[in-house]
């Protein structure tokens, strides 16, 4: 099924940069979830809704992720600052590039929407942030941003700054809402139990997906 037009093409963004230190260390994102690494998961569903491709953010040896579709971007800061570094480093790609628009994904969700783009992309104008949620939670580092906002990124970041809401909150969001039943799309991993847990989750989602086509 094509997804959803949008207004014009946007660069996907995967989150890659965490210490995974709840998971025991490593990179979650090649951790593996129904015989597939949760990075697979991610790209399969967001890269054909990013009609400029996607780049991973990503610190260290760029080789570990030699099976992924784009290139891999180091923090443009030092210090590894956290994800506000990764999202400013797609910005600074998308905007070399003539591409206004950058999605942010986090690495450890392999449940996102056929129609997150589509929904972001409508929920704001182009030169704003729109920013999903799920249920009750907003999720500061799965949003639509404007490339313009490179340079008061990097000098919020350069000023010692860290905090994804605190930026977001400055700047302004309008939100989209998705539903947390049957999954909850933006489930993310942070510990072994989280893995097991989406582990049922995905299998109780193929044998659903399974009656139904029989059913047809």
């Amino acid at each position: 099924m094509p997804s959803p037009a949008v207004a014009s093409p946007v660069l996907g963004l995967i989150l890659a940069g965490g210490q995974a230190r709840r998971m025991g260390g490593g990179d979650k994102p090649l951790l593996r979830l129904g015989g597939r690494t949760l990075l697979e998961r991610v790209v399969e569903r967001l890269g054909p809704q990013c009609g400029a491709g996607l780049v991973l953010s990503a610190n260290g040896d760029p080789a570990r992720f030699s099976g992924f579709p784009g290139p891999v971007l180091p923090d443009p800061v030092p210090d590894q600052p956290g994800p506000l570094a990764g999202i400013l480093a797609g910005l600074e790609h998308a905007a070399a590039r003539g591409v206004a628009r950058v999605v942010s994904v986090s690495g450890d969700a392999p449940f996102l929407p056929g129609d997150l783009v589509a929904r972001l992309d409508a929920a704001g104008p182009e030169t704003g942030i729109a920013l999903a949620a799920s249920g009750e939670r907003q999720h500061y580092t799965i949003a639509l941003w404007p490339t313009a906002l490179r340079d008061a990124l990097r000098a919020y970041l350069e000023r010692g700054e860290r905090r994804v809401g605190a930026f977001i909150a400055r700047r302004g969001a309008e939100v989209a809402s998705w539903p947390v039943e049957p999954v909850d799309p933006f489930l993310n991993l942070n510990t072994p139990a989280d893995l097991a847990a989406a582990e049922a989750l995905d299998r109780g989602l193929m044998r659903s997906a399974s009656i139904a086509s029989e059913a047809q």
